[in-house]
């Protein structure tokens, strides 16, 4: 689809944009459906009507307010596409349908608009998924940070595929689909003007296909969780906690670029605790995890697999990071959030 601006008599978002008359309507039409056009979306209804699926359903809804909205390896228009489709892909859905609503400020530039509407396109065209429905609002200017973006997923689950938390054991191995920490330190680096000798990008990604995969391994897989805000710790402290179990992590086996660990080490951050955007946790049957492990390396999403851990008999909630000398610390929830407006 063509990313050059419609012509709107107007460089930027203006109140009349969403004021429901020709300013919107031009808008929605020119720009808007212009990149995201479909069979459902063209039909201008205020709701799409979808065919019945044959499995179950899964629905989730998700908001995305990233600062900055344009960040190395993506922007907030396919971020919003791949983290609506990673939450359905983490309960073994794939994806149908997404909508998408669209807090505007007034004074955003319509080339970024242009560009985040066909990002957004891309990134759902390569999903294999369509935005079927959406909403568009205008707010004043100071009142809306540029742009927000709420999105709602609708997937299928197969017959027999079952991921919950509550499935997990003992002895489970803890398997992450590759290196920690790329979003958040793109997005930083970003925010903060800091440019390191080599790039680091964002590895924003839709995983649905990486799951289908692993569950094609391993049907007995056990869950999935993708560790966004928060990055692997609070990911594995919420499973913890809500599933009364123990982790332990070896801290050796931890994937980190070099990139990445050097920014950490510069900002004062822990590649533990800074979110990603295309990385998946998995808990596994200790017996399946070799499988596991090859069948997700064999995917281009899971090329640096690896088994980070296990589920330990010990007091519930606790997750422990065994270290290189021998020694352990506890991997606590921060107070806090390390990098705020990350995604």
């Amino acid at each position: 689809m063509s990313s050059a601006v419609f012509d709107f008599g107007a460089e930027r978002v203006e109140l009349a944009h969403g004021a429901g008359g020709r300013s919107m309507a031009d808008l929605i039409d020119g720009l808007f459906k212009r990149h995201l056009a479909n069979a459902w979306l063209d039909r201008g209804e205020d709701s799409a009507v979808l065919d019945r699926p044959r499995g179950r359903i899964a629905v989730t809804t998700d908001s995305y307010v990233i600062s900055p909205f344009v960040f190395p390896g993506g922007d907030i228009g396919s971020l919003a596409v791949h983290g609506t489709i990673n939450d359905l892909a983490m309960v073994g859905a794939r994806p149908r349908a997404l909508t998408a609503g669209f807090i505007l400020e007034e004074g955003l530039a319509l080339t970024d608009l242009d560009r985040i509407a066909a990002s957004m396109a891309a990134a759902a065209v390569g999903a294999g998924v369509a935005v079927v429905s959406g909403d568009t609002k205008v707010v004043e200017r100071g009142k809306g940070d540029g742009l927000f973006i709420t999105t709602t997923g609708l997937g299928e689950i197969a017959p027999g595929v079952e991921l919950a938390i509550d499935r997990i054991a003992v002895g489970d191995a803890v398997i992450v689909s590759g290196t920690l920490g790329d979003h958040g330190v793109a997005v930083m680096s970003r925010r903060a003007g800091i440019a390191f000798e080599t790039e680091i990008l964002s590895d924003s990604a839709p995983l649905h296909d990486l799951v289908a995969t692993m569950l094609e391994a391993v049907p007995d897989l056990r869950a999935l969780r993708d560790p966004t805000r928060g990055g692997v710790a609070a990911t594995l402290n919420e499973i913890a906690a809500a599933r009364g179990i123990a982790i332990e992590l070896q801290a050796d086996r931890l994937p980190v670029r070099e990139g990445v660990k050097g920014a950490c080490e510069l900002l004062g951050l822990d590649p533990l605790y800074v979110a990603n955007e295309g990385k998946l946790v998995a808990f596994c049957p200790p017996d399946a995890a070799d499988v596991l492990v090859a069948a997700m390396r064999a995917h281009p999403l899971g090329r640096d697999a690896c088994v980070m851990g296990s589920v330990m008999d010990g007091p519930p909630g606790l997750v422990e990071l065994e270290t290189g000398f021998g020694g352990r610390r506890v991997v606590d929830w921060l107070a806090g959030d390390q990098l705020p407006r990350i995604c």
